[in-house]
């Protein structure tokens, strides 16, 4: 059971969330963005599964974690991005402003127990906002769609650990900056860096791209892969409760620039080092149904033989089409079985334009024990049998594994627009009319 204190500060920080118009704002338009990313998805999926007479595609490619869920569920990335470090903020900078802080420094509760209430009631803040995103599941189920347990809650985890990823940052922000304005200027200046990182290190390797793999957008990414990576919960996880311990330093008043520093230095080596203990992890697990992220099951077991370090030389660029086939269809998967996987990208340009005519354009060279082969093909099969010939593994023998059926649903999204456009606004303004005259 919480203690009385904890419980009063829930309480109070509750009664401060309520009265925050960031926040109201935020439940107002997360309706409809939920409800344009749901009607778009569902209309395009129908389209895809031939309604109206159309040519339906391939019952294989209709998989509704990436027909519907990810694409609905994307208005949380962007209202974690936008609007939800605003609400954040403002738990932190309107104390100090007001002076309010002082006062709570004097109650007989630790800073950390007072972060740890912010903490709470910004994620319950936060799970009451999943309410549109879970009403868009419910109208799947409605129309008669197909939904796997183990992808969706894999999906709403990732944007639970970007949630927390962003108040962590907000709430340091609004610890270390003076004002409101500034903390929300470091948030956004975060957020920007974080996407500048990824651009970067895309199709580039080594240390850049290893630090890229933990930046907000390409951590939910592999959520919205349908895959589960110990490394990444950590990372995100560790992340976040530094914010929090950041905010913490920064908040005693009474201390000296240099002990914040310090104390600062400490939380930030305190969660590079659990960062970097997270990557030392291999373990994953493919929760997508279609098992996009693994290669057959007789293949992983022979590439589980192989040992020695595999190292990779690409030929191809940044944005060239064959090099996002090999990453998505043959990179990720050998990354995951292999113990230790060397990634050279020796494109010197980001579009291949001007690498076209190069002879060694398009090459792919593994390099095995000593032993090299080259290829240009981006197909798993064939890299698979050039990768056997290399260790000295036999191939297995085929076997017939289940096909992905695929989930075709050519059903219009009817009543969404009425919920996600109408009912929904209507009643955050209620309930905002109705908390604002009880408060009065």
């Amino acid at each position: 059971m919480p203690s009385p204190k904890f419980r009063w500060l829930l309480a109070k920080e509750l009664r401060e969330l309520l009265a925050s118009r960031a926040y109201w704002l935020l439940l107002l338009l997360i309706g409809p963005l939920v409800g344009h990313g749901f009607i778009t998805a569902v209309d395009l999926y129908a389209e895809a599964s031939g309604i109206g007479g159309g040519p339906a595609a391939l019952p294989q490619g209709l998989s509704p974690l990436e027909g519907m869920l990810v694409p609905t569920f994307g208005a949380y990335d962007l209202a974690v991005t936008l609007l939800f470090p605003f609400v954040a903020i403002r738990l932190i900078a309107a104390e100090k402003e007001s002076g309010a802080l002082k006062l709570l420094l004097q109650f007989p509760a630790s800073l950390g127990l007072m972060l740890a209430a912010k903490g709470v009631v910004l994620m319950l803040g936060w799970l009451l906002a999943w309410l549109p995103g879970l009403l868009a599941v419910l109208l799947w189920q409605a129309y008669g769609g197909h939904l796997s347990g183990p992808e969706v809650f894999n999906l709403l985890l990732g944007h639970l650990l970007r949630m927390m990823l962003s108040g962590g940052v907000a709430v340091a922000a609004a610890a270390i900056a003076e004002g409101a304005a500034s903390a929300a200027i470091v948030t956004l200046g975060f957020t920007l860096g974080t996407w500048a990182l990824d651009f970067i290190a895309t199709g580039r390797g080594g240390w850049l791209a290893a630090l890229a793999a933990y930046t907000p957008t390409a951590a939910l990414r592999f959520f919205e892969q349908g895959l589960l990576r110990l490394t990444t919960v950590v990372a995100l996880l560790a992340l976040a409760v530094a914010g929090f311990a950041l905010a913490a330093v920064w908040l005693h008043t009474g201390r000296r620039l240099r002990t914040r520093l310090l104390g600062s230095l400490a939380v930030v080596i305190a969660a590079a080092a659990t960062i970097g203990l997270g990557s030392l992890s291999r373990a994953s697990w493919d929760v997508s149904e279609s098992r996009r992220n693994s290669f057959p099951r007789a293949d992983e077991a022979a590439l589980r033989q192989i040992r020695e370090p595999l190292r990779i030389t690409i030929f191809l660029a940044a944005e060239d089409p064959r090099l996002m086939d090999f990453e998505r269809s043959i990179l990720n998967q050998l990354r995951r079985i292999l113990p230790r996987v060397e990634v050279d990208y020796a494109a010197q340009s980001r579009t291949g334009l001007f690498e076209g005519a190069e002879e060694r354009y398009g090459e792919i060279w593994y390099e095995l024990g000593g032993r090299r082969v080259m290829s240009r093909s981006t197909t798993a099969p064939i890299v698979l049998e050039q990768l056997y010939q290399l260790a000295g593994v036999s191939p297995p023998a085929p076997a017939d594994e289940p096909a992905f059926p695929g989930y075709p649903l050519a059903k219009h999204p009817t009543y969404a627009n009425w919920i996600f456009y109408g009912l929904w606004p209507s009643a955050v303004i209620f309930v905002w009319w109705l908390t604002r005259h009880r408060r009065r």
